[in-house]
């Protein structure tokens, strides 16, 4: 039963309680069915379901208290959003909501319907006024990753400060140089919302906060190399999903305990799976909170996966910003440096992302690799085509899906999936 204090919360924000309500119905009988029912899974996941629970609840309360006390809050929305910059300003980062269909409808009624799924979920949350990190944001960071984000931010504006980042497409010198300015931009604006000046040593504590939130997700990862797997890959990504939205400190205390409970199952040979199961990587675009469709697919029928190469995976976490800068300037482009060793397909040419992917098959003793991408992304669509090739010629089976936030072809992409675990053997 939903507090009737979050309730005057969420209308005080602005909030759409009626749309709200229609939204939430149905997810605590699918969180259920997809987490709470799996067997065996680890007891500190007890946490995590906890974080669920209250997802728009405690968390958003949090984020209300914190503002009241002085502090601000930006949303965002992409891996390439330097978080230290916010939080050495005495910010707070929080993920906004884009991985579920119901707000979609919405946003068709502007946007193409031939449009990227993401970006039409995270404009129709914004129209429908349902997510509550939109709504207590101060300022939402956008980024050109694509062209559709590229002219959504315009439309996103019209209802609250949106700031773009112009993230360059190429990685040589120049691209460089033109990102590092980028986050210098962005550095002069986060002074500027907060009133308070970013110095080497705020940055430097948000530095090493937010790597060590990538440490703990790491040492995450590392526990799912080992066969049997010690947890599923769905319990991993809501994970990775929730470290969007979570006190980045009580975060990293929380994965780190639920790592130790899975290194002693390692150490007893305990998994979630029989030794043996087929081990799958998934990689292409990311899932953003609550899309779990393939993870469920992919679990349900005779397989588990155990590395994800996505912006709700390795891509956020693998690259650490080097800490041992003692100037401003020297923190700067450290920060800039580490995004440029993101692979997004918004890259050209991108063979890193390539590299990444046969590295992590090997990593991980993957048996296979699901390329997925949502319906109308042209990047990774397309790049398909050079990571299919490239795998093949490793001898890697792969299996192309593309889908989008609905459950309309759930049925069908199972029947593609059971296919192609019984092709793997």
């Amino acid at each position: 039963m939903v507090s009737e204090d979050y309730r005057v919360m969420w209308q005080e924000l602005g909030m759409d309680l009626d749309k709200h309500d229609e939204f939430l119905a149905p997810v605590p009988q699918l969180y259920h069915d997809l987490f709470l029912a799996q067997g065996n899974r680890p007891a500190s996941m007890e946490y995590f379901d906890f974080v669920m629970s209250e997802v728009h609840g405690l968390r958003v309360k949090e984020l209300v208290e914190f503002k009241q006390a002085g502090g601000f809050v930006a949303g965002t929305f992409c891996v390439y959003v330097p978080d230290e910059l916010v939080l050495a300003a005495g910010g707070a980062v929080i993920g906004l909501c884009a991985g579920a269909q119901y707000p979609i409808p919405a946003a068709e009624k502007i946007l193409p319907r031939s449009t990227c799924p993401l970006i039409k979920a995270s404009l129709g949350f914004r129209l429908e006024r349902i997510c509550p990190y939109a709504q207590v944001s101060d300022f939402l960071v956008g980024e050109t990753t694509c062209d559709g984000k590229k002219k959504m931010w315009e439309i996103m504006n019209d209802y609250g400060p949106t700031y773009v980042m112009e993230l360059p497409q190429r990685k040589d010198e120049v691209d460089r140089e033109l990102w590092q300015a980028e986050v210098r931009r962005f550095k002069d604006y986060v002074e500027g919302q907060s009133g308070r000046a970013i110095t080497p040593d705020t940055l430097a504590g948000a530095i090493r906060l937010v790597n060590e939130k990538r440490r703990a997700l790491q040492r995450l990862y590392d526990c799912r190399k080992h066969d049997p797997a010690p947890i599923s890959g769905k319990d991993v990504l809501l994970i990775s999903q929730l470290a969007f939205f979570d006190d980045p400190q009580r975060f990293v205390a929380q994965t780190i305990n639920l790592c130790q409970e899975l290194e002693g199952r390692i150490e007893r040979g305990e998994g979630v799976v029989p030794a043996g199961t087929p081990r799958i990587l998934v990689t292409g675009t990311p899932m953003p909170l609550p899309h779990w469709k393939l993870h469920h697919i992919i679990e349900t029928s005779g397989a588990v996966v155990v590395c994800e190469e996505t912006c709700t995976g390795t891509r956020y976490f693998e690259t650490l910003v080097a800490d041992d800068a003692s100037t401003l300037d020297a923190q700067l482009e450290a920060v800039a440096g580490r995004a440029m060793q993101i692979n997004c397909a918004c890259f050209t040419p991108n063979d890193g992302r390539i590299n990444d992917i046969l590295r992590l098959v090997r990593e991980y003793r993957a048996d296979g690799v699901i390329y997925y991408n949502l319906q109308f992304c042209q990047t990774y669509s397309i790049e398909h085509y050079l990571v299919e090739k490239a795998l093949q010629q490793a001898g890697v089976p792969v299996l192309h899906i593309e889908s989008d936030f609905s459950e309309e072809d759930t049925a069908q992409l199972a029947t593609r999936v059971q296919a192609f675990l019984e092709m793997l053997g």
